[in-house]
């Protein structure tokens, strides 16, 4: 048996102040600003287009249909954290439903990110209480397998560290590192304020893009001399 413990209770979060502060922004800012990296693949999605989240990843591996490490993961988590859970992205059984997610909330946990099924989409509906997901199913899981909390995990192709910040809304998932967020916030500041200006310009009649001739001609569409 190996001396490396599936479960790490232990590691750093990302401060509440600064997760109240990182939440302010859409996810789509924060993947622009991170270079276009961290979201994770569509198919994770809301339940509900208006759900949002915002905090700790707790990082959870399961077997696919297997859910015991989640329950786990639940006795372990702090309010604030959001469960994120790398089942494989089997559908053939969920992984939680309204129980659970009952649990969650009453918990104090922020979120479930879960590559895989879930059910009771109407409860957890009406809980109001965000979950994304890449389906659901009504098959239950079984409760007997081993897996792993706290380690790195692979969820909608995104490599995720227990730690990192997290971030969801109707347009998915995105993942930033603990140590880079903050430096995140400026930038993102930034590129709302130019984009709400851009905005208003279109507003206004402006709708001529100014570097797309630029670009059309770099990529080889547009010859020189040529305009649109």
């Amino acid at each position: 048996m190996s001396n490396y413990p599936d479960i790490i209770r232990d590691f750093e979060r990302v401060p509440a102040a600064l997760i109240e502060r990182a939440a302010q922004f859409q996810p789509a800012i924060l993947a622009d600003v991170a270079g276009r990296r961290g979201a994770l693949h569509g198919r994770i999605q809301a339940l509900r287009p208006r759900m949002k989240f915002a905090g700790t990843a707790i990082t959870v591996e399961v077997r696919p249909g297997d859910n015991l490490m989640i329950h786990a993961a639940m006795a372990l988590a702090k309010p604030g954290d959001v469960l994120v859970i790398d089942g494989r992205g089997d559908q053939t059984s969920a992984l939680m439903g309204a129980i659970m997610m009952t649990a969650c909330k009453q918990l104090g946990i922020a979120g479930v990110v879960v590559d895989g099924a879930v059910r009771d989409s109407l409860e957890i509906d009406e809980m109001d209480y965000p979950v994304f997901s890449v389906g659901t199913n009504p098959n239950g899981p079984t409760k007997q397998v081993s897996g792993r909390i706290g380690h790195p995990v692979t969820v909608g192709g995104v490599t995720i560290h227990p730690g990192d910040f997290i971030i969801g809304d109707g347009d998915g998932v995105v993942a930033v590192e603990r140590l880079k967020i903050e430096s995140l916030l400026p930038l993102a500041e930034k590129k709302m304020a130019d984009e709400a200006k851009r905005i208003a310009q279109i507003k206004q009649g402006n709708t001529s893009a100014a570097w797309l001739a630029t670009a059309l001609r770099t990529a080889g569409v547009l010859r020189p001399e040529e305009v649109l």
